[in-house]
């Protein structure tokens, strides 16, 4: 296997644009990716594209508006890990052999696409759903037994949307730069007892792209050399959430393969991107990728550990919380974030000495009492 290393990365400002399509917002981060990268999009031997609603063709009608045709092109859909599946996709092209360089770009429009207004409705069969546990119920569901076996409070459950909000204040691409109150969080209108309106990710539109290369092509365009050090993707094994629903076996399973991958721990981690579309999942997701022990987050969060002062910030661009969730863009987005701060380009927002960053994204639907989730997990290093 080859050394895989980010050349160029883009993103959109993530928010309402109901006049842009996926594809027009695809295309500005591609452009923003290829201009970042300093090369001729021509050189692109390889496209990846990911989008989660109204998908056909997405990474060739963006690659079009590039000029860039007559190549292999492939779409990717898996839920919220859609972007991070398409990563993880290119990144084995390259480490392989297959080609040597290649652009991965995630995009949605969740304001336009046929699903609007109904994002978290039951689909079809699906029992869970059907019977109200959705995902605000079911992360409603989480923090209720997390202040009940572990002590948490509804303080310490509205902790991760206001710090990301507070990050958020620094990304020029977030779609909500207003820092907020712990007393604001808990007392917004009520979704689903005690998660509340700022205790969810917002609608949003938004685009994010990467491109990969080979080590020898990287130095001839660069300096700041970001390594792909693990892109691991894994399919949960569809166990009953009644057996444990904090617990989360799947994701430390992945985070401990990309681990292993990297030969790092997460003792390692300058800085991590994660999937945070309740403010509890933050907390839980803390103890699943093991950066404090079980039951510990209320600790971590006391010592100030996931601030950006921090010694393992976690969403320092704000995250789901603040940027929303194009469910397409995500997986893709939190890879371009950890690039800006391995380069030292993350401006106010930055990490200072960062070297090694994890970037996250879960994904998947309830369905039948049981939960076919999937996550990605990319990890970098200078």
């Amino acid at each position: 296997m080859r050394e895989v290393y980010v050349l160029g990365v883009g993103q959109t400002s993530f928010g309402k644009t109901p006049n842009l399509t996926a594809i027009e917002l695809g295309a500005q981060a591609a452009k923003a990716a290829i201009k970042d990268a300093g090369i001729d999009p021509r050189m692109l031997q390889v496209c990846y594209g990911s989008r989660v609603y109204d998908a056909t063709q997405t990474i060739e009608d963006i690659m079009l508006r590039l000029g860039v045709a007559d190549r292999e092109m492939h779409n990717c859909e898996n839920a919220c890990a859609s972007g991070g599946t398409a990563f993880n996709l290119l990144w084995k092209d390259v480490a392989t052999g297959m080609y040597d360089i290649g652009i991965v770009v995630g995009t949605d429009s969740m304001t336009t696409c046929s699903k609007a207004g109904k994002l978290v409705a039951a689909a079809p069969g699906d029992l869970n759903g059907t019977m109200g546990v959705t995902m605000p119920a079911n992360h409603g569901l989480t923090a209720h037994r997390m202040m009940s076996d572990r002590g948490y409070t509804i303080e310490d459950i509205a902790y991760a949307s206001e710090k990301n909000h507070r990050n958020a204040m620094f990304n020029p691409y977030a779609q909500h730069r207003k820092q907020l109150t712990i007393a604001e969080i808990v007392n917004a209108r009520m979704i689903s007892s005690p998660i509340t309106t700022l205790m969810c990710c917002p609608v949003s539109d938004g685009s994010a792209a990467a491109i990969l290369c080979t080590k020898e092509i990287a130095q001839r365009y660069t300096t700041k050399l970001v390594r792909v050090a693990a892109s691991k993707v894994l399919t949960a094994d569809y166990l009953r959430w009644d057996q444990d629903i904090i617990a989360r076996p799947a994701l430390t399973k992945l985070a401990y393969s990309a681990y292993d991958a990297a030969g790092i721990g997460p003792e390692d981690l300058d800085l991590i991107e994660i999937h945070d579309a309740f403010s509890p999942e933050e907390l839980f997701t803390y103890e699943a990728i093991g950066l404090c022990g079980i039951g510990e987050a209320k600790k971590f969060i006391a010592d100030g550990t996931p601030e950006l002062s921090g010694r393992h910030p976690v969403n320092p661009s704000g995250g789901l919380l603040s940027l929303g969730h194009p469910l397409g863009a995500s997986g893709v987005r939190v890879v371009s974030e950890i690039t800006w701060h391995l380069r030292n380009e993350a401006g106010e927002r930055q990490i200072p000495n960062a070297k090694v960053g994890m970037a996250e994204m879960v994904g998947g639907y309830l369905t039948n009492m049981g939960m076919p989730a999937v996550g990605s997990i990319n990890i970098l290093t200078i």
